[in-house]
């Protein structure tokens, strides 16, 4: 047996491998839909309201941002508040969320950010918004996001548990009206949402994404408040696993999705986006981890198989292969979001999204510099961010003297 026929055959029982692995997750996400239509049938309130306070920090204007900030103005919970943060008045998201305050003065406030503490922009906003708001329980929530009307029920009822120390949703994709926003509403619902889905129910392994994370106020203090990740990137993650590994604390996972609202968004701008993704994901995790990663994207590495060694079989494997893909999107997409027409074209979509988030996971391999929000930043071990003309590192984002070095904590 040649070398390159032991290769396609390896690629080829990857791809079969990661085939299988999908069809779990899809049986996972079946049972996680089936145990949230139950809970919706009789739903349970908490049994004495906690105030809540929903944090936004908002960049620009994201698609339908108006009507994803009037979503979180009409949630029916007796004791909340959103605090709306922009950097400064420059952002052309200020008038949106003037506007939003205006409209619903009550309920919520807008903050400008003061100063500019850390390299990660997001966390500079969430250092101010943390400082003003009112309540115990503190939801991070992304602008492009919108949520079921007992979003917040779910999480005061699952904070009535004192082992919990942060409750996260699983992510969905709605909206879409370009083939790049139909790809990164797909990417959202069958590998993200139903990723963290699968790892919770397999594994117990508690996958955190800062698209809704709600903490509590006294474990954030814990932490160092949001400064302490001031020049980490994923920070949803770093903080998820401070809670779970140093305190103890419990991560949950919540039954109601987290709707990413994505419309417009272009092919390039979706491939930009889960290139910089792959780069932060690849220094929070061991490289075997992230290499194992790769099979549940199969379909690239069966067609690699295939092209290194054709022959009728071979394209008949791949062809029961890509059928399975294709049934596995389409099913977790519809189940992701419950209501939303899921399109022909999504047949397509779901084959040149496997083929670019492929590329985006193979750049990761080996790239450490991002893009974000106009900066450009070098990603170190754990996430942290690094100038790219700086040959320093900063100091340790869990700086304070009692916590462990970030790549320890994350090693575990």
């Amino acid at each position: 047996m040649s070398l390159i026929h032991a290769l396609s055959l390896t690629l080829l029982a990857l791809a079969v491998t990661g085939t299988f692995a999908l069809v779990v997750q899809l049986f996972c996400v079946l049972r996680h839909r089936g145990s949230s239509s139950r809970a919706a049938q009789a739903p349970e309130p908490p049994r004495e309201p906690v105030g809540i306070s929903l944090l936004k920090p908002l960049c620009g204007v994201d698609d339908d941002l108006e009507a994803n900030l009037e979503a979180f103005a009409n949630l029916g919970y007796p004791k909340y508040e959103v605090v709306l943060g922009v950097k400064d008045k420059k952002d052309p998201a200020y008038a949106v969320a003037k506007a939003a305050v205006a409209r619903w003065p009550r309920l919520m406030r807008l903050e400008l950010q003061h100063g500019e503490p850390g390299l990660n922009p997001k966390v500079n906003q969430l250092i101010t918004l943390a400082g003003v708001a009112r309540h115990d329980i503190l939801v991070i929530s992304d602008s492009n996001t919108r949520v079921g009307a007992r979003y917040l029920e779910e999480i005061a009822r699952i904070f009535e548990d004192p082992s919990v120390g942060c409750v996260s949703n699983p992510v969905s994709g709605i909206g879409e009206q370009t083939l790049g926003s139909l790809m990164d509403n797909l990417y959202q619902s069958t590998t993200a949402g139903a990723g963290q889905i699968a790892a919770k129910q397999l594994a117990d392994q508690d996958i955190v994404v800062g698209k809704s994370m709600a903490l509590r106020r006294e474990d954030v203090e814990a932490l160092g408040g949001f400064y302490s990740v001031r020049n980490v990137l994923a920070e949803d993650y770093v903080i998820g696993r401070w809670l779970t590994r140093r305190m103890g604390k419990r991560a949950v996972i919540a039954r109601a999705p987290v709707y990413n609202v994505s419309q417009k968004k272009s092919v390039m701008t979706f491939f930009k986006r889960y290139i910089r993704w792959s780069i932060i994901h690849h220094t929070c995790i061991p490289t075997p981890v992230y290499l194992g990663q790769s099979l549940i994207n199969p379909l690239p590495l069966g067609l690699l198989g295939a092209l290194l060694s054709p022959s009728a079989l071979v394209f008949q494997v791949l062809g029961a292969l890509t059928l399975v893909k294709l049934v596995h999107d389409l099913a977790v997409f519809q189940l992701m979001r419950p209501g939303q027409r899921t399109p022909w074209k999504t047949v397509p979509a779901v084959l040149l999204k496997d083929v670019l988030i492929f590329v985006a996971w193979a750049n990761g391999l080996f790239a450490r510099s991002v893009d974000w929000r106009g900066n450009k930043l070098r990603v170190m071990a754990g996430s942290r961010l690094v100038p790219p003309a700086s040959a320093l590192p900063l100091p340790t984002p869990l700086d304070a003297p009692e916590h462990e070095p970030i790549e320890e904590l994350l090693a575990g």
